[in-house]
């Protein structure tokens, strides 16, 4: 991997472009997460004061809730320059030299996937991230020799979406961790009208809370609704986007009113109807569904958990009322001892 690689900038080549723009530039234009925006500004404006680097941040929280951004956001409040990598490609320590050696004082390293890191990668950063030093080995055998460099004092932002999957130590290194929420549909609204401004879309308030209550709590999924809906306003209509025009394309997408997609009600009614009920193990499920577990897992679980159509027992994931009353069926009797079904 070649340096311009590892220093590949927020908007990579392969990025769409226009989705880009969609992101807010600075800390006031960020819509949601309140209490994070509160704390981070008081540390923006403690770090700014004193002229010095911000600490080490950790997001976390699921795919698509805007930790890219923010950590984008602190680079431009700082105005700091901002270098993007991710965990899997970080495969030897000398790429992480590379970069380290590379940023200017103060600049915003943002690891995305940091829980990802090579154990042998995660150990050359815990020195770089307490005493702005890299320890770097030259050299094989007997003759090889340590030596100790000097890196410039840096604000590393990661992100991760497996909270559980990040090491004690280098957890305890950041100084600032929060978590991301999912966004309640006003915030989505705000969010999706916004969007809709940049794009030249003429959407009303009713298409934008449409567009909201089925974007599964999420700034990325509503975007992207949005560019959905758009299309089908301009193929089967005037380019107006209203209720009833967000409606007609949420449903040709297979996105229904409680912003499950095709996916989603595969795995309820594999719960469901397949197994009658019983109580079934990741893997057996994800293999019914024709989906990977850690994508059954990461993906589509937290979201099915918090609206209460799944859950998660000793024994294996279960459907819950609400999901057969989303499906139109009937919960099987409580008197029925359901079967099995492991792996």
């Amino acid at each position: 991997m070649t340096r311009n690689e590892l220093l590949a900038p927020l908007a990579a080549p392969g990025d769409d472009i226009v989705e880009a723009t969609l992101r807010p530039q600075r800390l006031a234009e960020f819509v949601g997460q309140p209490r994070l925006k509160e704390h981070l500004d008081i540390m923006l404006q403690a770090a700014a004061g004193r002229d010095q680097a911000l600490d080490h941040l950790l997001l976390a929280g699921p795919p698509g809730l805007g930790k890219t951004t923010m950590a984008a956001i602190v680079a431009r409040e700082l105005g700091v320059g901002f270098r993007v990598t991710s965990g899997p490609a970080l495969e030897r320590a000398g790429d992480l030299a590379a970069i380290l050696t590379n940023l200017e004082e103060r600049d915003v390293l943002f690891i995305d996937e940091i829980h990802r890191l090579p154990r042998v990668v995660e150990e050359v950063l815990y020195p770089a991230m307490e005493d702005f030093q890299l320890d770097i080995v030259i050299g094989k055998g007997p003759s090889a020799r340590s030596i100790r460099l000097d890196v410039p004092r840096f604000t590393l932002v990661g992100a991760t979406t497996r909270t559980g999957l990040i090491t004690g130590p280098l957890r305890d290194r950041f100084g600032f961790v929060a978590r991301l929420d999912y966004y309640a549909p006003p915030d989505l609204e705000t969010i999706v009208s916004r969007s809709a401004r940049i794009l030249g879309v003429s959407v009303n308030d009713e298409a934008s809370g449409e567009i909201a209550r089925r974007s599964r709590g999420t700034p990325r999924i509503a975007n992207r609704l949005l560019k959905r809906v758009r299309d089908f306003a301009d193929v089967k209509g005037d380019g107006t986007v209203d209720g009833g025009c967000a409606r007609d394309a949420l449903t040709l997408f297979e996105v229904d009113e409680r912003g499950l997609d095709k996916l989603d009600r595969a795995i309820l009614d594999t719960l469901c109807r397949t197994f009658g009920g019983a109580p079934v193990g990741l893997t057996t499920l994800a293999a019914a569904v024709g989906e990977v577990a850690e994508t059954v897992e990461d993906v589509y679980e937290p979201y099915l958990l918090q609206e209460g159509l799944l859950q998660r027992t000793p024994r294996g994931r279960v459907a819950s009322p609400s999901a057969y009353a989303h499906l139109g069926l009937t919960p099987p009797a409580p008197a029925n001892a359901p079967r099995l079904f492991n792996g």
